[in-house]
């Protein structure tokens, strides 16, 4: 077991294939629990802005290391948080997920070149954070 001081939360760290296998498994963790915490407080039909305000409080709450409205290169987008240079957590607000939504989110996995973003959808009864892994191809040929 290892204790993550600042956020006070307990996580099993055995070595299992499943553990080694998964990008940034403590901060991604972490970010889903934040994210769990603000869906209980806000619950599901606040604004999207509502719910990016409340996380930022508690990234901060926890320091850790974040971008908001994070700039996208030569593409006029903004990512809603680039969390310690290594996660994207893309955050949203209406009835389904669509295709496009995890196409945007790719597109900004590789020009950002990161690894990992977490696709969040608070207006869902239920918190299911998407994983999305960057997948190594030439954006213009595909996502658009």
């Amino acid at each position: 077991m290892i204790r993550i001081d600042d956020a006070n939360i307990l996580m099993n760290t055995n070595n299992t294939n499943t553990n080694k296998k998964l990008i940034y498994p403590e901060l991604s963790y972490l970010l889903t629990g934040i994210c769990f915490d603000v869906h209980n407080k806000l619950g599901r039909y606040a604004r999207e802005k509502q719910y990016c305000d409340f996380i930022e409080t508690k990234l901060k709450e926890l320091k850790i290391s974040f971008k908001r409205e994070y700039a996208v290169k030569d593409t006029g987008n903004r990512v809603d948080f680039l969390i310690d240079d290594k996660i994207i957590l893309e955050i949203k607000a209406k009835r389904f997920i669509l295709r496009e939504d995890y196409y945007q989110l790719q597109r900004y996995l590789q020009i950002l070149n990161i690894k990992l973003g977490l696709l969040i959808n608070f207006r869902n009864r239920y918190l299911k954070p998407l994983r999305v892994v960057r997948i190594d191809t030439d954006i213009r040929d595909k996502f658009v």
